[in-house]
This record gives C-alpha cells, sequence and structure tokens, in this order.
C-alpha cells in the first residue's frame, strides 16, 4: 500500500487530479444533505478541500490553478449561454436599477475597507486582500498584488493571506444574509418564484391568441397586407372564418369583410390595440372548424435555418402559416423580422401534406439537437479568454485593468447567445448539457480554492489573522444589508433577482449555485449576469486604486 500513500501525500499529476476529484465527490455528496430545507450544495466542496489541505493531503498548485480557473470559465460561460437571451431585455427593464444598486454594494465595501484600515492601523495591502476574499473576487487579488509590486518592488504575502482567509466565511456571509432577508422578509418562495416567471414572461413579449370579428367598417374590403400597413404592429392572422362558415388559411392577398372571424397571433402587450382596431372578441373552436387544417410544433433542427427569418424562408408558398416560436419555454410572436434559431419550436398551420414538407425543410430532428456544438463551446471560450486579458489602461494608474478570466468569457457568451444567430452561428446547447458544464465547472473551481489555501488556513487563523475573520465579515455583510434593505423596501425587488443581485456585486459563484438549488427558474442568474461584467471591473480598478493612491 506504500504506492497508494505517495499517491495520495505526493504532489504528481495523477495524485493532485485524485485529490481534486475525492474532494468534488465528498463536497457533491454531503451537498446532498439539507437541514430545514436548505443545503449548501456544492459549496461543500470548498470546505472539503480546506479540510483534505490542512490535513496533508495538498496538491500541486499549478495543477490546480489550471483547474480552478477552467472551472470557474465553464462556470460563468454556461450561466452566460444560459441567460443571454433573456439577458438584454431584463436590462432594458430593470438593468440600470440593477447596476446601480450593484455599484452601490462595491463602493460600500471600499468605504468599510477604508474605514476598518484606518481604525485598526492593519497595512492598506493586507486590507485590500482581506476586501478581494471578502468579495470572492480572485481577479481584484491578481491586480492589488501587482500593484502593490509595482511600488514595493516586493512580493507582499499578507495580501494572499487576508484574501485566503477572508474567502470561505465570505462564501457563507453572503448566503447567511440572503437567508436573512429570507426570514426577515417572511419570504414565500413559493409565490416570489412565481412573480418571477410572470415577470419573467412579460419581458419576453409572451404571445396571446385572439379570436376577433371585423366590425372596423373601415377593414371592409382591405387586404391583410393593408392591414398590416396601417397598424404597424407585430401580429399574425393565420385563419379566417367567412360569414357562410368556411375556414381558410389567410395570406397578404385575402380581403377582410364585415363579420369575418380572424384567428390573431400577437403579444400580450399589443392585444388591446389589435381588439380596439379590428374589432369584438368572440368565441370560435377553430379546431373543429377547420377539418381540413392541422397545427403541429416543429423543431428548427438544420443549421443552415439559423439566423434566417420567416419571409426569407417562404413557409407560406408552402401553404402553411407560421404563428408562434416557443424559445427557450417563451411563446414568441412570429414577426417577420425574428431571426430563427436552432432549438425554436415554431407552431405552423397548414394542410397535413403541407405541414409535412416544413417539417422535412425545418428538421424536426430531436436526435440532431442531442449532438452538443463543441465547437462553438470552446471559440466562445477562446475568444472571452482573449477579451479578458485585454489591458485597460486609465491615466494616472501604472498597471491595466482587465476583465478577467470570469468578465471575458461571461460576456462572449452572452452575446453569442443572443446575436449568434445574426452570424451564422448555432450556440443551442441542451438544458441538461449546460447544467453539466455549470456543474462540472463550479465543482471544478471550489475544490481548487479549498485545496489552495487550506494549508495554512488554521495557521493564519491562530497568529492573529482572527482579526481579519471579523474585518472580512463586515466588508461582505455591512454593504449587502445596507442595499438590500433599500432594494427590497424601495424598489419592491422579487427575492430571486435580489439575491442574484447580491451574488453578482460580490463575484460570488458560490452564492448563485446556492440560489440554482432554492429556484426552478433562471430570475436569479439573469440578475447576476447583468451585474456581473460591471461589477468585476469596479473591483479590480478599486484595488488597484486604493493600493496605489494609500500605500
Amino acid at each position: 500500500m506504500e504506492w497508494l500513500n505517495e499517491l495520495l501525500a505526493g504532489q504528481e499529476i495523477a495524485g493532485s487530479i485524485l485529490k481534486i476529484v475525492i474532494v468534488i465527490a465528498v463536497g457533491v455528496a454531503i451537498g446532498k444533505l439539507k437541514i430545514k430545507g436548505l443545503s449548501l450544495g456544492v459549496t461543500w466542496t470548498l470546505f472539503i478541500g480546506i479540510a483534505f489541505a490542512h490535513f496533508g493531503m495538498q496538491a500541486n498548485h499549478t495543477i490546480l490553478n489550471v483547474f480552478k480557473e477552467f472551472g470557474l470559465i465553464l462556470f460563468v460561460y454556461s450561466v452566460g449561454m444560459q441567460v443571454g437571451p433573456g439577458f438584454f431585455a431584463t436590462f432594458k427593464k430593470g438593468g440600470i436599477r440593477l447596476n446601480l444598486l450593484a455599484s452601490g454594494i462595491v463602493v460600500l465595501g471600499c468605504v468599510v475597507t477604508y474605514a476598518i484600515y484606518l481604525y485598526s492601523h492593519t497595512p492598506i495591502s493586507t486590507m485590500v486582500g482581506i476586501m478581494s476574499g471578502a468579495v470572492t473576487n480572485t481577479p481584484g487579488l491578481g491586480a492589488a498584488q501587482q500593484a502593490n509590486f509595482d511600488i514595493t518592488g516586493i512580493d507582499n504575502p499578507d495580501i494572499s493571506a487576508g484574501y485566503a482567509i477572508a474567502y470561505p466565511l465570505a462564501v457563507i456571509g453572503t448566503i447567511l444574509t440572503m437567508l436573512f432577508f429570507h426570514y426577515i422578509f417572511r419570504i414565500n418562495t413559493a409565490k416570489e418564484e412565481n412573480e418571477a416567471a410572470v415577470s419573467t414572461h412579460k419581458q419576453e413579449n409572451s404571445t396571446r391568441l385572439l379570436s376577433l370579428k371585423v366590425t372596423n367598417k373601415a377593414l371592409h374590403g382591405l387586404k391583410v397586407s393593408e392591414v398590416h400597413d396601417l397598424i404597424r404592429r407585430d401580429f399574425v392572422i393565420s385563419r379566417i372564418r367567412f360569414a357562410d362558415g368556411t375556414v381558410k388559411m389567410v395570406g397578404a392577398e385575402t380581403v377582410l369583410s364585415l363579420d369575418d372571424d380572424l384567428f390573431v397571433v400577437t403579444s400580450a402587450e399589443t392585444a388591446p390595440g389589435i381588439i380596439a382596431f379590428i374589432g369584438e372578441e368572440v368565441h370560435v373552436n377553430w379546431d373543429e372548424s377547420s377539418d381540413r387544417f392541422v397545427s403541429r410544433n416543429i423543431v428548427i433542427t438544420k443549421p443552415e435555418i439559423n439566423g434566417k427569418t420567416l419571409p426569407q424562408l417562404r413557409l407560406r408558398s408552402i401553404g402553411v402559416n407560421v404563428t408562434r416560436i416557443n424559445r427557450i419555454g417563451i411563446d414568441l410572436v412570429a414577426s417577420p423580422v425574428l431571426q430563427l434559431q436552432v432549438g425554436d419550436t415554431v407552431t405552423v398551420v397548414g394542410a397535413e401534406r403541407s405541414v409535412e414538407v416544413v417539417a422535412g425543410k425545418l428538421g424536426n430532428s430531436f436526435k440532431r439537437l442531442n449532438h452538443p456544438n463543441l465547437f462553438q463551446i470552446f471559440a466562445g471560450i477562446t475568444i472571452g479568454i482573449i477579451l479578458g486579458s485585454i489591458p485597460i489602461w486609465f491615466p494616472g494608474i501604472p498597471q491595466p485593468v482587465k476583465l478577467g478570466l470570469a468578465g471575458g468569457p461571461l460576456i462572449v457568451a452572452i452575446l453569442l447567445s443572443r446575436f449568434g444567430p445574426r452570424l451564422k452561428i448555432v450556440t443551442y446547447t441542451t438544458e441538461s448539457a449546460t447544467l453539466m458544464l455549470r456543474e462540472i465547472g463550479i465543482a471544478l473551481f471550489l475544490a481548487g480554492v479549498g485545496l489552495s489555501v487550506g494549508g495554512d488556513f488554521i495557521e493564519t487563523v491562530m497568529n492573529g489573522g482572527y482579526k481579519w475573520i471579523g474585518y472580512g465579515i463586515m466588508i461582505t455583510v455591512i454593504p449587502l444589508l445596507i442595499m438590500g434593505i433599500i432594494a427590497r423596501k424601495a424598489y419592491k425587488m422579487n427575492y430571486f433577482t435580489l439575491c442574484g443581485l447580491m451574488a453578482g456585486a460580490m463575484t460570488d459563484a458560490p452564492a448563485l449555485a446556492i440560489v440554482n438549488e432554492m429556484s426552478s427558474n433562471d430570475t436569479h442568474a439573469v440578475s447576476y449576469a447583468a451585474v456581473y461584467p460591471l461589477t468585476m471591473f469596479l473591483r479590480v480598478l478599486f484595488a488597484q486604486l486604493m493600493i496605489l493612491t494609500i500605500v
């Protein structure tokens, strides 16, 4: 068994990888345990890593850094791909407010750090290290170390020591603050989830199906194309029932008459205006009155369809109408300018033979969807790493600011998932594949952090570092409490949106993982992604500024 002891005690490649996977396995297993319905989930991996390192089961630091950073990249990239389609809609609805609140958390953290520096006379370089750990911001730590070296010419170990001591309890502090708000605000989880889902549905311009009788005399004798020109809104007239009971598909040249019944698909926001313009709502069972037509959902799986619009496909020439499009669970109006994506489900109406032709044209092959688009994933990560490494110079600051290995991939993932179809890039990934990438990424990251800082953790705490723990908790909790109460009380912010805001403002991936366990929707992930890029930039900038201006 000597070989096994060498494997566990040594720092060779095989032994290091073995320790990482054991830490993850144990952490995930313990994370399944719940106390009063709550669990730390995959965050247990961090604490298991610290325990392993403390008892001598340390891994090679180079290997740990590779796994840790790559895990973080996988996590933030999968989050970006997950929330990207709804990111910009959310940003327009409340993103400015979210980023102002997140910036307030960042600024308050710097204020608390400076106040502790004045009170305790702890060197500012150490305090910035504690602050970076207290907000779980590794790029900020690196920026502070580089800025300190540029000024003094030496590496200050207290910066990384302060980070290591503050980091684990910062994760707990953020999570406990979320749970504290859950308690004091008497959060009804089901109610908050439902409100978040309704809000997201509204933001995504959800569809409404209408049966309308033409009562507006001004429309009598007009073609459908002319009605579109008059209303200038996104809506689709799918079928028409004439006064004699005949039902037909509607085309651009279809002429409307008074008392015709129309089947209209439009957005919930536009529906009142459409009703007021065309006529009164009536009850029509279109399935019973449309014996010649069938309605079917068809999934787009052919890559060549990606990025095309409905007019480009000329589906009406085949004899079908597209009434609506479902994307990531949200129904969208079949607008002429809407670009289709692989993975979209389109609802088509027409003769059965025509519908079959359209199914062949669009793909409708679930087997093809299950094949992962690995090239697009790793190409996106490549671009993200390059973006995160670009130096951004500011006047008076000797060192450049960078978005880092987390900020760059996150931004690229959001942009690709939203605008990829315009570039003919297939970004679709199955929900299970995205979830797998996300969970593997955060597990690797937490295991790497735990094994990296665990070796000196207890010793540093016993040698006076316990004070740094208190400083770190103050830097973590005070800004979150102040801005969290403002967000909830003044702006009536949804609880899960607030949790995502706090996790993003603290650049705290483990906290986001906890909210993933609590909620089945993506509201928290969207708000996390909305504030993360700006927060990351400010954290890195302020860490350097505090070193350069106070030392």
